[in-house]
C-alpha cells in the first residue's frame, strides 16, 4: 500500500546534492504533495519550517534526487524465492519428500520450481531419483546465485536447458510459467520495496520476448496506484526475433507516469575471460583469436536498423573493445539530428574500450550503462591476472575507463544487471571512485570518477537514459519528488570508508517508502 503524503515535508541539510552541477548546498527543501515546492539557503528555511507539516533535520547527510537503476531483470531476481525453499534440505530422499509435501496445495499438473539449493552439502542415491519420481512433470531447483539447479528429464526435455547453462538467456521457455505462479504480483512489489529500500525510484527493466503476459500485472499495478517505482521497460529478443508489433502494442498500453515502453535490448559478446568477447586485436594467450564464438552482427545490425526507423532505442551490451567498436560503427548508421543519435541508443556493461571509440559515442550521443559495482565481485589480483593472461602488455589500462567516457562528453549511467548486483549507492562510489576491489585493492584509479559525478550518473543521468529528464533526476522547484537520503557525509569522507553506508530514507512521487531514521 502506498502512504499517505504530509502537507509541506521540509528535508534540512548540510549537504543537499541537487544535480544541477552545482555544490552540495546547506539548506532546505519542501516537498508539497508529489512535488519539490521549495529549495534554498538555510537562511531562507525558517518560514517553511514553521508552517511545516513536519520537519526532518538531517544534519550532514546528503539528500539527492532518486537513484535510477538502467539495467535490471526481474526474471532473474525473482528466481532467489520462487516456488519451493530448498534451504537445509541436504540429499534427494530429503528433496523428494519436500516437493511432494510442497505439491500437496497445487494442482497436480503444475511444474515445481525451487530456490536456495546447496549443491555442495547434498548428497545423492546414486540414481536419479528426480526423474525417477517425477518422470513428466518438470521439476527445477535453483542456487540462491542460480548460476546452477537440480533439475529432472522432464523439465531438460520441456525447458531445454541444463544445470550447466541455466542462465537468463537459456531459461526463457520456463518464464511463461514462474511469470504466472500464484503471488507473483506480490513478490514485483516486495522487489520494488527493496529497490526502494536502497535509494532506487526508477528502474530500466529487461524483460524477454513479449514478457509472457507479465505486463499485465505491472499495467494492473499502475492503475490500482501500487507502484512506487518508475519502470521503463525494454524487449529481449530470446526465443523470436524483434518484435515490432510487440513494441507498438505496449508504447500504446502504457503511457502513464509509471510505466513506459523503451525499445529493445540484446547481447552482443560475453566474458573476456573466456575468450568470448569480441576484441579488436587477439587474444594474447590465443593469438589466433578475437572472439571465440562470433557474434550475429548481420542480425543485430538489421534489428537495430529497424528498431530506430520506428522510434524504438536498442540498447547493446558489449564487454570487449570490438564489440563496442563494432556497435559505435552500427549506431553511425542510424537516424541522426544535428550529427547525434534521435533515438537514445545506449551501449550496456562497457568492460574493456578503446578511448577513441569512446570519443565517437561523445558526439554521437551514445548513452553508457556501466556497472559501477562490478569490482565488488573479485579480488584485484584475480583480475589482473585474468588481464595479464588474456590482453597482455599494457592493454589493461582501457579497463573500466569511466573518466575517458566523462570527458568525451557521454552521459554515464548507472546499472546493476540485477540480479548480478543489487544496486548499494556507497558501494558504487567505493569501487567507482576509488577503484577498490571487495579486497579493498584499488585498481586503475585514473579511469574513475568523482563522488559528484557517480552520484549524477545515478540520478539526472540515469533520468535521461529513461526519457525522465523533463520531470525528474535533480531536485529544482516544479520537479517530481523522488529523492534519497545516505546517511553518511560522503563528499567529505575518504571513498575508503563510504562502503558501509545506507540509505535512510526514500521518497518516491512526494510519499515516504522508506525511512530508517530514528
Amino acid at each position: 500500500m502506498r502512504t499517505e503524503r504530509e502537507e509541506f515535508l521540509v528535508l534540512l541539510s548540510k549537504n543537499i546534492f541537487t544535480a544541477t552541477g552545482e555544490k552540495p548546498l546547506d539548506g532546505f527543501l519542501v516537498v508539497k504533495g508529489n512535488r519539490i515546492f521549495a529549495i534554498g539557503p538555510r537562511s531562507e528555511s525558517e518560514v517553511w519550517v514553521q508552517k511545516a507539516r513536519h520537519v526532518i533535520d538531517l544534519g550532514r547527510r546528503v539528500v539527492t534526487p532518486g537513484f535510477v537503476d538502467n539495467h535490471t531483470f526481474f526474471t532473474g531476481y525473482v528466481l532467489r524465492s520462487i516456488g519451493i525453499d530448498f534451504t537445509g534440505i541436504r540429499s534427494d530422499v530429503e528433496g523428494i519428500a519436500a516437493i511432494q509435501k510442497y505439491r500437496e496445495n497445487r494442482p497436480a499438473d503444475k511444474p515445481v520450481f525451487g530456490h536456495c539449493w546447496e549443491p555442495a552439502d547434498f548428497q545423492y542415491s546414486g540414481e536419479d531419483l528426480l526423474s525417477k519420481e517425477f518422470p513428466d512433470l518438470p521439476v527445477v531447483i535453483f542456487t540462491f546465485d542460480r548460476d546452477t539447479c537440480w533439475m529432472n528429464q522432464a523439465a531438460r526435455d520441456q525447458y531445454g536447458f541444463t544445470p550447466e547453462e541455466c542462465y537468463a538467456e537459456k531459461i526463457y521457455r520456463m518464464m511463461p510459467e514462474y511469470l504466472n505462479e500464484e503471488g507473483i504480483e506480490q513478490k514485483y512489489l516486495d522487489y520494488i520495496q527493496m529497490l526502494n529500500e536502497r535509494g532506487v525510484t526508477a528502474i530500466k527493466e529487461m524483460s524477454f520476448d513479449t514478457y509472457y503476459g507479465f505486463t499485465d500485472v505491472m499495467e494492473r499495478l499502475e492503475k490500482e496506484d501500487r507502484l512506487n517505482m518508475r519502470v521503463a521497460f525494454m524487449s529481449q529478443p530470446v526465443g523470436e526475433g524483434i518484435n515490432l508489433a510487440h513494441g507498438e502494442a505496449m508504447r500504446e498500453k502504457f503511457k502513464g507516469d509509471f510505466v513506459r515502453f523503451e525499445g529493445f535490448n540484446r547481447m552482443t559478446d560475453r566474458g573476456i575471460a573466456r575468450f568470448l568477447g569480441e576484441l579488436i586485436e587477439p587474444y594474447a594467450s590465443k593469438p589466433e583469436t578475437t572472439c571465440l564464438v562470433p557474434v550475429e552482427w548481420e542480425l543485430i545490425e538489421k534489428e537495430t536498423l529497424e528498431a530506430d526507423r520506428h522510434g524504438f532505442r536498442y540498447s547493446l551490451h558489449c564487454q570487449g573493445d570490438g564489440a563496442v567498436r563494432h556497435t559505435v560503427d552500427l549506431y553511425e548508421k542510424c537516424e541522426k539530428v544535428n550529427g547525434r543519435l534521435k533515438n537514445r541508443h545506449a551501449i550496456t556493461d562497457l568492460e574493456y574500450s578503446n578511448p577513441a571509440d569512446l570519443e565517437r559515442m561523445g558526439r554521437l550521443g551514445v548513452i553508457a550503462e556501466v556497472y559501477p559495482q562490478i569490482q565488488s565481485l573479485d579480488k584485484k589480483q584475480d583480475i589482473l591476472d585474468m588481464i595479464a593472461t588474456q590482453l597482455g602488455g599494457d592493454r589493461g589500462k582501457n579497463y573500466w575507463n569511466r573518466r575517458k567516457m566523462w570527458d568525451s562528453g557521454v552521459c554515464v549511467t548507472c546499472g546493476t544487471d540485477l540480479p548480478l548486483l543489487i544496486p548499494d549507492i556507497p558501494e558504487s562510489i567505493y569501487c567507482a571512485v576509488g577503484g577498490y576491489f571487495k579486497d579493498g585493492e584499488s585498481f586503475n584509479r585514473q579511469n574513475m570518477l568523482t563522488v559528484q559525478e557517480i552520484l549524477t550518473a545515478w540520478t539526472i543521468n540515469g533520468q535521461y537514459n529513461c526519457y525522465n529528464e523533463d520531470r525528474l533526476g535533480t531536485l529544482e522547484v516544479g520537479k517530481l519528488a523522488d529523492i534519497a537520503v545516505l546517511d553518511a557525509d560522503v563528499f567529505h569522507t575518504p571513498v575508503e570508508k563510504i562502503r558501509d553506508a545506507k540509505v535512510c530514507l526514500t521518497i518516491s512521487d512526494g510519499r515516504i517508502v522508506h525511512n530508517t531514521l530514528r
